[in-house]
């Protein structure tokens, strides 16, 4: 993890002296919301790293007036580079892509995070899982919340949701995923803060409502 974000701290003042950085492994993240910053998870998926699971990957995002522009998400194992831009689309190493037209919730594999450094949520939170799980097809659980992000982009998944994610965690994808023409926002249908921690949900255009309608009936 600090080595990885040793290298590219350097690397992005070098080349974009005037932008911040938050990193997860950084001492200090006192952003301002003015202040244009990268946002970087130099391992998102370290456990997965630990345990040779091959899914986990370096997220970089640029926060600019209020929003995410810029994304960047990269599994070295697999070599895949998802990253877009505000306006300019969404690619996987080059080739465009776009979340899925799959037009059926019960058919639809959802990604969710068991929050596991706290499982003092598990009594809340496992409810709202199982009532998504007994009106879609299946869930899959990744351990990257880059990774589950991307896979929405790309059509492989339908939906992904956590609660508490870190900045680092979400912030990358974000733009990524909207270019993809999916929608991201916390468990109550606002705007991320990017530069806080939020619950995230984040899916596929027709799947929007059904999803806040089976959290709400749970949390």
């Amino acid at each position: 993890d600090f080595s990885v974000q040793d290298f590219l701290r350097k690397v992005l003042f070098r080349k974009y002296p005037g932008i911040g950085l938050m990193s997860e492994e950084q001492k200090e993240n006192v952003i301002g919301p003015d202040t244009n910053t990268w946002i970087l998870d130099p391992i998102d998926g370290t456990t997965n790293l630990i345990r040779d699971y091959h899914l986990s990957a370096v997220s970089l995002g640029l926060y600019e007036n209020g929003e995410i522009t810029f994304g960047v998400v990269y599994n070295p194992f697999t070599e895949e580079l998802f990253y877009g831009a505000k306006g300019e689309g969404a690619y996987l190493n080059g080739t465009p892509i776009h979340v899925s037209d799959q037009p059926e919730f019960k058919d639809a594999v959802v990604s969710f995070g068991s929050s596991p450094y706290e499982k003092n949520r598990a009594k809340k939170l496992f409810p709202v899982f199982y009532n998504i799980f007994m009106n879609c097809a299946d869930f899959r659980r990744t351990g990257s919340a880059a990774l589950d992000l991307c896979y929405v982009d790309c059509g492989r998944q339908h939906a992904y949701l956590e609660q508490n994610l870190k900045p680092w965690d979400y912030s990358g994808a974000t733009v990524i995923l909207r270019e993809a023409g999916g929608v991201i926002t916390d468990w109550e249908n606002k705007e991320p803060p990017y530069l806080e921690n939020s619950d995230i949900l984040a899916c596929v255009p027709q799947f929007r409502e059904i999803l806040q309608r089976l959290i709400k009936k749970q949390v």
